[in-house]
């Protein structure tokens, strides 16, 4: 005697037995969950790709950037190194200050003149900003500082005369 045997798997996919030899039949719906395993697994291969391409640009350009940072403060030598830090010290780059006090030259007497003109004008009690008026005192500040290293260059390269 033939036995029949019908069941229905977790799978959604049934099994018919007929005397120990099995067939396995493949509905539609498997066939598409089989489809969005299979395309969700490229999906994340094309993701996991696109993350290290990225990544690697991204670390090629850092060390790019780190490497022309490093030329550019070996080419300023010593004066770059201390003009840098006072930029960070005052929060303010020279270009800046030269702008606030709206001088192109490093000469004492037109920083001082045009200090003295912008403090009056910006002072509170002529109806002027203290904001304004903070900046100017930062951008003198900042200014006194790099003729400051200037003055100090020149008596280093005076002492020490080069061949």
């Amino acid at each position: 005697m033939m036995s029949f045997r019908l069941s229905l798997n977790y799978d959604a996919s049934v099994t018919f037995s007929v005397a120990c030899v099995k067939t396995r039949v493949v509905t539609p719906a498997v066939e598409a969950v089989n489809y969005y395993k299979k395309m969700a697994k490229y999906l994340a291969q094309i993701v996991v790709m696109g993350v290290q391409v990225v990544g690697r640009a991204f670390a090629r350009a850092l060390q790019q950037e780190y490497a022309a940072s490093q030329a550019a403060a070996r080419a300023r030598g010593r004066s770059g190194q201390q003009s840098a830090a006072a930029s960070s010290i005052t929060g303010m780059s020279l270009q800046e200050a030269q702008q606030i006090l709206n001088v192109s030259t490093l000469s004492p007497e037109e920083i001082q003149k045009n200090y003295e003109h912008l403090f009056k004008v910006n002072e509170k009690s002529v109806g002027g900003s203290f904001y304004l008026q903070s900046k100017v005192v930062r951008a003198k500040e900042r200014l006194d500082e790099e003729l400051n290293i200037q003055k100090e260059e020149n008596q280093k390269s005076q002492q020490n005369p080069e061949t």
